[in-house]
């Protein structure tokens, strides 16, 4: 299945936007769906870094432990899930507009299920596919207003 892929203009420069966007102790700040994220390991996170998110999935909550698989500031950053029965691969593309003052975003959110997890994924990925736009819209939201 493909993944499923977003795009969003946000009115700050790709360096502000790559910074916040990547940086998972802040993704509860936009992401409708995390309730915590811990870090495992130093700050600030860095390629084969790894931190664990509780996520809202349905009504329930999962851990997972994902880990940051590529990470090329301020263009391209990946994270992929590393254990647990549902596991998310998440990328983040950020370009530059206007002569750099603006960013496009572009999302890219997929879901692998070993064993029994591979019951969860079509479920959890039309979650996501209806959740995503809604905290990429407020990620626009929270740097536009200068956060």
């Amino acid at each position: 299945m493909a993944p499923i892929v977003s795009t969003i203009d946000i009115d700050r420069p790709p360096a502000d936007v790559f910074a916040y966007a990547t940086d998972p102790e802040r993704f509860s700040e936009w992401q409708h769906d995390v309730v915590g994220v811990r870090l495992a390991g130093a700050r600030p996170a860095t390629l084969g870094s790894r931190f664990v998110t509780t996520r809202r999935i349905g009504r329930g909550e999962r851990t997972m432990t994902q880990e940051i698989t590529e990470c090329d500031a301020p263009r391209h950053w990946s994270a992929r899930g590393v254990d647990g029965p549902l596991r998310p691969h998440a990328s983040i593309t950020v370009a530059p507009l206007d002569g750099g003052t603006r960013s496009r975003v572009t999302f890219s959110l997929d879901f692998e299920g070993p064993g029994f997890g591979k019951l969860l994924v079509p479920v959890v990925r039309r979650l996501a596919a209806i959740g995503a736009p809604h905290s990429y819209q407020r990620l626009k939201e929270h740097l536009e207003r200068g956060g």
